[in-house]
């Protein structure tokens, strides 16, 4: 800047403190001085004089000047959406929430507009049902895109350059939209899909949501549907005071990010439906009576999730269900320790059971009846470590109903499961260390035909192998696996049924002199077993079943603790399996 120059055109020297005195006040001065400091606010709900024009879009717009009270009693509904509505016509800017307890109902946000909620600062959802309406913008066409309700408490259709920030809380006050008793209706006189999302988001493009809390929802926490560049970042979400509570619920969503967030939620932490793609979630710590990273039908690809910690996770943390149609490709998990889960891997794809309707948010970017066959490729796991447990105990907060857990959530494994026309081709696992929690009986480890559909997980019922199971997948990859049991186990730690072109190299498992073998191959073809490890007494390494098994070999590795390396069953021969080990 050029010194001042007086009206003779001579420099004038001036003090540093006459100076900044002369400065005219920076974009962010400004802000701060038409934003927080101005002295004539609204009697109520409305509009502020007309400003300046040199600060459009950069001012800050204090909902209390537009007749918020942030008493936590009065409604501030009309004032919130007042001022979201003067910072939109104005170019944009700040909506700032600052210290009180704001109650609401519905509010919809717009482009250009930041809602910034002061560290102090809360809001309400409303507890009374009748504060909240659909936004009727986002159509309810009964597809399978968006059958699962238009209610929230923040939602933007069509909008871009948004953010929802700041180090405060959003409530919504989720145990009001909650049957007090079975049977009842809930406080709020809202149920099933008219229930609020924290935050619904349409057709939006450029979201942030930072640095805030998102406590209770009645529903899904953040919901978005076919939106584009979205970051979320330290984040932290409990939601576990009603049915349906997800975390992070994305359809057909694109170039997301999220990272540094905590999230502790009723069912899926965080869910990838549809068309998802370009998506990179890291630095996380999830827990969930369900699944953490949920896929299910569309075409879900370019999906990279690392170094996160997946918690007491009683359901699934990482789930791939895809009917007809279903395409999941290019997509990696790395550096994830899971501390007492249950699951922890499935993936299934194929038609689901004869005669049951197919679920369509399983696919919702295809027709219902797409007949096109599902594939699940090029999926990769490394650098895994934990505990899976066989007894999982109550989560806290949740509703005591969530509590009862199946035989087929108890006793499960690693489940690669491909039915009818699916295909499932290379997926690979390096190092992978998982301690499970043992009990599977006699009875559970002779199951040989599992149900021929693509299921949830748990509805294949309870698993034959406490490790791994893998059935009908071309192209499987194991590096440096060890499996190992806290208590007594009958089950095989690993199955390949039909399984193709396997590689199993450095793999280290647990067995039980009573278990018929350690390992159980069903029709394989051309897998190479190399430096495999037994670490306890077993009777049998592996057992080879079934006419069609042929080209496994087993070379190298130590085999002291097995009484047997090998033994046929069930019409596999003695050319089935070959043998390049010491003696």
């Amino acid at each position: 800047m050029k010194d001042p120059i007086d009206h003779a055109g001579d420099r004038v020297l001036l003090s540093r403190r006459e100076w900044l005195g002369k400065l005219a006040l920076p974009a962010t001065g400004a802000v701060i001085a038409t934003g927080l400091f101005e002295s004539s606010p609204a009697a109520g709900a409305g509009t502020k004089p007309a400003l300046m024009s040199n600060d459009l879009g950069a001012r800050v717009y204090n909902i209390r000047e537009y007749g918020a009270t942030g008493d936590g009693a009065t409604l501030d509904t009309a004032a919130l959406q007042a001022a979201i509505d003067a910072c939109a016509s104005g170019g944009g800017g700040t909506v700032l929430v600052p210290a009180g307890i704001f109650t609401i109902g519905t509010v919809e946000l717009k482009s250009n507009v930041t809602l910034h909620i002061a560290a102090a600062g809360k809001i309400l959802g409303s507890g009374d049902g009748r504060q909240y309406h659909a936004a009727d913008t986002i159509p309810l066409k009964g597809d399978s895109t968006l059958n699962d309700g238009n209610w929230a408490l923040l939602y933007a259709v069509n909008a871009s350059n948004i953010a929802v920030e700041g180090a405060g809380v959003i409530d919504g006050q989720g145990r009001q939209f909650a049957p007090s008793e079975p049977g009842l209706p809930p406080p709020s006189g809202l149920e099933g899909i008219r229930r609020p999302y924290h935050i619904l988001l349409y057709h939006c493009n450029r979201v942030v949501i930072r640095d805030i809390a998102l406590l209770d929802c009645a529903y899904h926490s953040v919901r978005t549907i076919q939106s584009k560049h979205i970051h979320i970042e330290n984040v932290y979400i409990h939601n576990r005071v009603n049915g349906n509570n997800d975390g992070f619920h994305f359809i057909s969503a694109e170039h997301v990010s999220i990272s540094n967030c905590t999230v502790y939620s009723q069912d899926d932490a965080c869910a990838m439906f549809g068309s998802c793609q370009f998506i990179t979630i890291t630095n996380s710590v999830f827990s969930s009576r369900w699944s953490v990273f949920r896929f299910g039908g569309g075409a879900a690809r370019n999906i990279a999730i690392s170094n996160c910690i997946l918690q007491q996770v009683y359901g699934c943390p990482i789930k791939f269900q895809g009917n007809n149609g279903a395409r999941f490709e290019n997509i990696s998990f790395s550096n994830l320790l899971l501390d007492d889960v249950t699951g922890p891997i499935h993936i299934s794809v194929g038609p689901q059971e004869t005669g049951r309707p197919v679920n369509p948010g399983l696919t919702p970017d295809l027709p219902v009846s797409s007949t096109e066959p599902s594939i699940a490729r090029n999926i990769s796991f490394s650098n895994i470590h934990g505990t899976v447990t066989t007894n999982p105990g109550p989560l806290a907060g949740m509703p005591a109903h969530h509590e009862a857990y199946s035989d087929g959530e108890r006793f499960n494994c690693i489940t690669l499961n491909a039915v009818g026309d699916a295909e499932m081709q290379n997926i690979s696992f390096d190092d992978i260390h998982l301690t499970y929690g043992g009990g599977g009986s006699a009875e559970i480890a002779a199951r040989r035909d599992l149900p021929n559909v693509a299921s949830e997980y748990f509805m294949l019922g309870p698993m034959p192998a406490y490790g791994l199971y893998a059935r009908n997948v071309h192209g499987i990859t194991l590096t440096n696996v060890r499996f190992q049991v806290s208590s007594q186990e009958l089950r095989p730690a690993v199955i390949f049924d039909h399984v193709a072109d396997a590689a199993i190299n450095g793999i280290s498992v647990q067995g039980n002199p009573e278990a018929e073998s350690v390992l159980r191959f069903i029709d394989c073809d051309q897998v190479l077993l190399t430096a495999a490890r037994v670490l306890t007494p077993s009777a049998v390494f592996l057992q080879a079943e079934g006419k069609s098994s042929s080209g496994i070999t087993i070379e190298g590795g130590d085999f002291s603790k097995a009484a047997h390396v090998v033994a046929l069953k069930n019409g596999a021969t003695d050319g089935s399996v070959k043998l390049r080990i010491s003696a």
